[in-house]
């Protein structure tokens, strides 16, 4: 403990906090993090399974710094595999330490804290810095003409090709989980959450690295493109646009069955997720 702070209330009994961050007023916006995130100007930003909201902090000499909380109230079976592994929140806090550890940009990690009961996560938190001006790509996606949108599949194509050759997986690369922002002299930068499946791994084959693409919505008229731009020089070769094209239409068809018979709403019903 930090001399002169106070000790963290019993009912989190786990917690990490980046010692960049550790100022006496982060740790008591963390200490009453259930109290404050009941306050009319936190922002909600989703509300589902898990709750993402957002917080201006003031801190002192007048600076402030945005937060961005995720909370995680696992149930079922969720709830119960944390009896024997980590929490949500605590993957997370260790996925953006690889993510940065490997040179790839992500929100910069905070804090988790959870809170166990006999054994297993009641409710956890992670918190990152906001970033600020920065959207899901989803969002070019849907809205830009192709010749617009190519400076951006490059750079999304080559700082996933980087974070692959580097052993670096993210389980769930999906639109919503990369942001994309543009500098003042035009360079995209991008940035990767949802850091609670990122993984580390010896090697990555080929088979592993077309099946992460497959969650990422390219248009389809872009798609050979931009796995033109993830093989760079080494070239596409066939095998792998190949294997691409199989996982994704698995995936698109595992979605289809998915909305059409209301697996998750069943899911969740059950308790399973």
């Amino acid at each position: 403990m930090v001399p002169g702070q106070k000790a963290w209330p019993l009912r989190f009994n786990r917690r990490r906090v980046a010692a960049v961050y550790d100022v006496p007023e982060v740790r008591a916006f963390l200490e009453t993090i259930e109290e404050s995130l009941r306050k009319p100007d936190v922002e909600v930003l989703h509300s589902g399974r898990n709750i993402i909201t957002a917080v201006r902090l003031p801190l002192s000499g007048g600076r402030t710094i945005d937060l961005v909380i995720k909370e995680f109230r696992p149930r079922g079976l969720q709830r119960l595999r944390t009896l024997f592994g980590a929490s949500k929140a605590a993957r997370a806090w260790r996925g953006a330490a690889t993510l940065a550890e490997a040179g790839l940009p992500t929100a910069s990690p905070v804090a988790f804290i959870e809170r166990r009961r006999r054994g297993s996560v009641e409710r956890a938190y992670f918190i990152a810095e906001r970033i600020v001006g920065a959207v899901e790509i989803r969002a070019f996606f849907g809205g830009l003409a192709e010749a617009d949108l190519r400076p951006l599949l490059a750079a999304l194509a080559r700082t996933v090709r980087d974070g692959h050759d580097r052993g670096i997986l993210h389980g769930d690369l999906s639109d919503g989980n990369v942001l994309a922002a543009r500098d003042a002299d035009g360079t995209i930068k991008l940035f990767f959450l949802d850091t609670n499946r990122v993984r580390r791994r010896k090697k990555i084959g080929d088979s592993a690295r077309a099946k992460n693409l497959i969650r990422l919505g390219v248009p389809p008229a872009l798609r050979t493109e931009f796995l033109t731009m993830y093989a760079g020089e080494r070239g596409l070769r066939p095998s792998f646009a190949r294997r691409y094209a199989r996982a994704k239409s698995a995936f698109e068809g595992w979605l289809r069955f998915k909305k059409k018979t209301r697996l998750r709403r069943w899911a969740r019903k059950l308790k399973l997720q």
